[in-house]
């Protein structure tokens, strides 16, 4: 419950969430570097680096889909979330990527 309070509130979600709204044909992408995303990521996933994610933002809002969120431990794709919901995106943060492998 902290985890969650504190790295997204309301817009985080559980994994079984997360695969249930990818079911659906919601987005995932992956906010950590190239060089982490490298290491280890979830099939089928994008990696959009925080830093780049304000520029790839319309293109996300024009796919009219959910937008999910994943990074290392949930900090950065809190900060997405929050960055995307601003933009009129349906947007949730499901924290660490490994929890979605």
């Amino acid at each position: 419950m902290f985890f969650r309070w504190f790295f997204g509130g309301n817009d985080s979600i559980s994994a079984s969430e997360a695969k249930q709204l990818l079911a659906k044909g919601a987005v995932l992408v992956d906010v950590r570097t190239p060089g982490e995303y490298a290491t280890g990521h979830v099939r089928g996933s994008r990696n959009i680096p925080l830093d780049q994610l304000p520029r790839h933002l319309d293109s996300l809002k024009k796919s009219n889909k959910p937008v999910i969120f994943v990074c290392a431990s949930g900090s950065r794709s809190g900060r997405a979330t929050a960055m995307a919901k601003q933009t009129g995106i349906e947007a949730y943060n499901a924290g660490s990527w490994v929890t979605l492998r």
